[in-house]
């Protein structure tokens, strides 16, 4: 392989939640210095505009992300922007052709993969009933919820750290343990699915529900890319057509696994 060529065709993040107090930037930061890629795709959830309407928080790390991702785009990384829930506001422009510098901003793109393989990206809001006019308040509520745990599991894990233990998830723990949290995610999956195979896509990419997955579903082959708020992971697609789901654990949050170990089977 050529040395100066990137260690990835593509690279998917979605789910970061710039502007909350849950988002692992110096994680993501630490990720984008280390993993290089010739398109760098964003799919949704990369601003928290639900969090900075009702508390300003902006610290250096969420800057540094930013400027990683722009100088990321000055150097030859085709960097797409899919909106999505928490970041709508941008929505609004989306007719004007808007883009950021050199990074294009879109509500859903198609990725032509290596394998020959036609995918939806999109960061799936749009599959999700209660995103629906009429529910979206509960979204909020358990937006509110959600926020929460996390500032709980943060605390939990400040002790853990203390007494050397590594890095727990408390929301990950009730969506694997909850029978109407894995109702919610199977459903949103199988929407996403068949969605693509109405109209004719081999596979989707999308984020929206923390879950990162690789799995067949009727035919179809539906990937998601997790998060940078707990699981810190990315679908990777490699050169030779192979995709993997990849974690990058900061140092806290590590005990004896590499700090980018595979959480799917490569497809």
């Amino acid at each position: 392989m050529d040395s100066l060529q990137p260690k990835y065709k593509s690279i998917f993040i979605s789910d970061i939640h710039l502007g909350s107090e849950g988002c692992q930037a110096e994680a993501l930061c630490d990720f984008l210095k280390s993993n290089t890629c010739e398109k760098l795709y964003l799919v949704g959830d990369i601003i928290d505009g639900w969090r900075l309407r009702k508390k300003w928080f902006w610290p250096q790390a969420h800057t540094n992300v930013i400027r990683r991702i722009l100088t990321a785009s000055k150097r030859d990384t085709e960097v797409v922007y899919i909106v999505g829930n928490h970041d709508e506001f941008l929505r609004a422009f989306l007719g004007f052709g808007m883009s950021f510098g050199y990074i294009d901003v879109k509500n859903r793109i198609t990725h032509q993969g290596v394998d020959g393989k036609r995918y939806l990206v999109v960061h799936g809001d749009m599959f999700d009933g209660m995103m629906r006019s009429d529910r979206k308040w509960i979204m909020f509520l358990g937006d509110n919820a959600y926020n929460f745990m996390l500032m709980v599991n943060t605390k939990l894990n400040q002790v853990r750290r203390r007494l050397g233990l590594p890095y727990w998830s408390l929301s990950n723990e009730l969506k694997k343990r909850t029978k109407k949290a894995l109702n919610y995610i199977h459903s949103f999956e199988g929407h996403v699915a068949d969605y693509c195979k109405r109209k004719g896509f081999d596979g989707a990419i999308c984020g929206h529900i923390h879950v990162a997955e690789m799995r067949e579903i009727d035919g179809i082959t539906y990937m998601n890319d997790g998060d940078w708020v707990e699981s810190c992971s990315a679908l990777v697609e490699h050169h030779d057509g192979k995709w993997e789901l990849v974690e990058h654990k900061p140092e806290f949050m590590r005990s004896s696994v590499k700090s980018e170990e595979l959480v799917a089977a490569p497809l």
